[in-house]
């Protein structure tokens, strides 16, 4: 089918299930945007056809540091085809040139009391915890009416996304501002989404791309004789989860106030306390780290439950999905396979087969 075409249909489908007419539109118009932005990286690196489309006025002139990074990109591109096994598809061989800061952002809204995320259904995706526009102003708009409702809620930037397949995703320049590594580790978790997606369930689907971001960052930095970004990386993978488990306690200590028998009033003191505590311990942490690497500015945010609802969704399976790749010997297409056997388990089977195999992971672990 025609890429307008299918766009149309996809977001048609939309229209016709749970999502309004305004939000649909400001779907289908930022697509569109982006896709007519997008030209094929191959076009650029060929200084022919760079130049005829520069002399037409379709696109600007694209910086040699930016071509260099692209010329990259595509290397990863084959690589991820050829040795992670992942889709081989137009996804990651465009590139476009945004005018914002990020592609989108991501609203998150949560009752005062709870960290049960409000979740917006769509067909092909499913439910999710999170409500995307491509508008900055349009998802601030959507989190004041939110906390009309009493909810806490927070706005997060999208650094990319997938379409799961439907369309040719593409490298945005706003990713070419981190490092080669950081840009790797995007397009590879974002390209496992593209090999296994289960709808209405995101911490599968985020714990699952993790694992194969790592694994395949891993490989390709190795490919790269790149050891000095692995570590890098790896240091950075470990700060994320020291993060995670500092903060962890602080959820729990709220979830055990949810769920007391207190009235409502009593719980927001309590609950306004945890949050001071938190804030107050950060300092500690950022010292023993020797710098704030990423998250002074989640602590300079008015934290609420919102953000707390997220914490450990990327990474709870991510040591479950770790120790079914080494189960299948680092095969990645058996893991694909068996973690889609996975998948296809009920809710309750499906997380007591992942706490098991983390279980294992610990067990095995020096």
């Amino acid at each position: 089918m025609h890429p307008l075409r299918l766009l149309l249909a996809f977001l048609f489908a939309l229209a016709s299930g749970c999502a309004s007419i305004s939000y649909t539109s400001q779907a289908i118009i930022g697509q569109l945007d982006l896709m007519a932005r997008t030209r094929p990286i191959a076009d650029i690196l060929d200084d022919t056809a760079a130049r005829k489309a520069q002399d037409a006025a379709l696109f600007s002139p694209v910086a040699p540091a930016v071509r260099a990074r692209l010329a990259t990109v595509l290397r990863l591109r084959a690589f991820a085809t050829e040795v992670l096994a992942l889709p081989d598809n137009g996804s990651y061989t465009l590139y476009a040139e945004i005018d914002r800061p990020a592609v989108a952002w991501n609203v998150i809204a949560t009752p005062a009391l709870s960290f049960t995320a409000r979740e917006w259904c769509y067909p092909f995706a499913g439910c999710v915890p999170y409500r995307g526009f491509f508008a900055r102003d349009r998802a601030e708009r959507e989190a004041a009416r939110l906390r009309t409702e009493g909810l806490d809620v927070r706005v997060a930037s999208v650094a990319a996304y997938s379409t799961l397949g439907w369309f040719r995703d593409p490298v945005l320049n706003t990713q070419l501002r981190q490092d080669d590594a950081a840009v790797a580790g995007v397009l590879i978790h974002e390209l496992a989404h593209q090999q296994l997606y289960l709808p209405g369930d995101a911490t599968f689907n985020e714990s699952f791309a993790t694992a194969v971001e790592l694994e395949g960052l891993q490989r390709w930095l190795a490919q790269e004789n790149n050891p000095q970004a692995w570590a890098k990386a790896e240091a950075e993978l470990k700060r994320r989860q020291e993060f995670v488990e500092f903060v962890l306690p602080y959820r729990k200590r709220l979830e055990t106030i949810f769920a007391s028998a207190s009235d409502a009033a009593d719980q927001h003191t309590a609950k306004a306390q945890v949050y001071a505590d938190l804030r107050a311990a950060w300092p500690a942490l950022q010292a023993r780290w020797g710098g704030e690497h990423g998250y002074a500015g989640w602590f300079a945010q008015d934290l609420n439950n919102a953000h707390l609802a997220g914490i450990g969704l990327y990474y709870e399976y991510v040591p479950a999905f770790r120790q079914l790749l080494r189960a299948h010997q680092g095969d990645l297409k058996a893991f694909y396979q068996a973690a889609r056997v996975i998948s296809r388990l009920s809710a309750k089977a499906r997380r007591e087969h992942l706490e098991q195999l983390s279980h294992s992971a610990t067990a095995a672990a020096p």
